[in-house]
């Protein structure tokens, strides 16, 4: 299989050079709309680019209003922020997840619940979520859902759409209206997917893209702030520029802001980057489905959108029967110059979040021990 599957990979990127797992790339108007932003010498956070990627970003999601940040993980701290949420707080996410997800939590001060993922999308799983609430909050008498046993407030939920397959938004959305929770959507890895027709990261009160270097487009560093409520986007643009009121000359800042700018630079990348996204998530889909047909009928499993979605196929990826196949497949591939990764260790098994609440996590235990991302990057683009 090991053979087989490396070749399948050398056939779709036309190389027997060294394939990374997901490399950006740069055949567009990248180069001359970066020189134009060094001309204009507007390379930091005020230019034309940035507002410009900010409307491309609105309109091709849907959403109400796109706020531009220096990464997805500073559109994640504004988002909590925004949400109310405080030192000391609890947010139910998922265990498989990247690390930035919980880092922004962590910098707020607040703490991570660790809820199973359903094991079709690998994202937040309704169920548990519920089962967890159930039996661990109560809702105190001015509506605030808190923990039984601490009386922590519990703030948020916040799901992330795993290698960009959305995860179940109408249970997940139920539920935050039934415990008076905030659902913040993790949709870094996302652009280009859609829950249901709609895009991910406009479903609940908030989302987050990233584009760093490996997602489906690149600002080389940045993230988006997708905001549902046209006052939450006005506030979000206000709080991540400093809080600094308008003023021909005077420097006035009327609270604690955040200096999350994305500067024009970034921005112009990102602007000649979304010419062509249409066509790099059509690449993608192909890749997608030459991966799935040769995959079929094996004792590998390769991870499909669900019925209820269209994914970017943001990262390809297996499960494997066990984990010394996991462990084999890795090996080999690797040594053959094809890359392939592992996904990322429950977050409950690194020091700083070892001590979080935590519900059962069956099935991200089994797809820590199994899944395998594959190269994923677009052709021809």
């Amino acid at each position: 299989m090991q053979t087989q599957l490396i070749k399948l990979v050398r056939d779709i990127y036309a190389t027997n050079e060294f394939i990374p797992l997901h490399a950006p790339t740069f055949s567009g108007n990248e180069q001359a709309y970066l020189a134009e932003t060094i001309s204009s010498t507007f390379v930091s956070s005020v230019g034309k680019f940035v507002d410009e990627f900010e409307q491309k970003i609105q309109d091709f999601t849907h959403t109400t209003r796109a706020i531009a940040t220096v990464n997805g993980t500073a559109a994640l701290h504004s988002a909590l922020h925004l949400a109310g949420v405080k030192a000391g707080d609890l947010v139910l996410t998922q265990a498989l997840t990247f690390v930035a997800t919980c880092n922004a939590l962590h910098h707020m001060g607040a703490k991570p619940v660790f809820i199973d993922i359903e094991p079709k999308a690998f994202g937040l799983c309704p169920k548990a979520t519920s089962v967890w609430l159930f039996e661990n909050a109560v809702l105190d008498v001015d509506g605030q859902c808190r923990h039984k046993e601490s009386g922590a407030a519990i703030k948020a939920i916040m799901p992330m759409h795993t290698f960009g397959h959305p995860v179940q938004i109408d249970e997940l959305l139920t539920i935050c209206q039934e415990w008076n929770l905030t659902l913040i959507e993790d949709a870094a890895e996302s652009l280009g997917s859609y829950y249901k027709n709609q895009h991910t990261g406009t479903l609940g009160r908030f989302g987050a893209l990233s584009f760093n270097g490996n997602k489906v487009i690149t600002t080389g560093g940045g993230g988006m702030l997708l905001c549902r409520e046209q006052d939450d986007g006005v506030r979000a643009k206000h709080i991540t520029t400093t809080a600094k009121t308008p003023h021909p000359y005077e420097f006035y800042h009327d609270e604690a802001g955040f200096n999350y700018r994305m500067p024009n630079l970034n921005a112009a990348l990102g602007c000649a980057q979304m010419e062509q996204l249409e066509a790099k998530l059509a690449s993608k889909r192909v890749i997608a489905e030459r991966y799935a047909d040769f995959f079929e009928g094996s004792d590998y499993l390769f991870v499909k959108e669900p019925e209820y979605a269209r994914s970017n196929y943001w990262l390809n990826a297996i499960v494997c029967p066990d984990l010394k196949t996991r462990n084999a497949l890795l090996e080999t591939t690797n040594a053959q110059g094809v890359m392939t990764r592992p996904v990322w260790q429950l977050m409950h098994r690194l020091p700083m979040f070892a001590n979080a609440l935590r519900g059962d996590l069956t099935h991200s235990e089994y797809a820590e021990a199994r899944l395998v991302n594959l190269p994923s990057a677009p052709v021809g683009i």
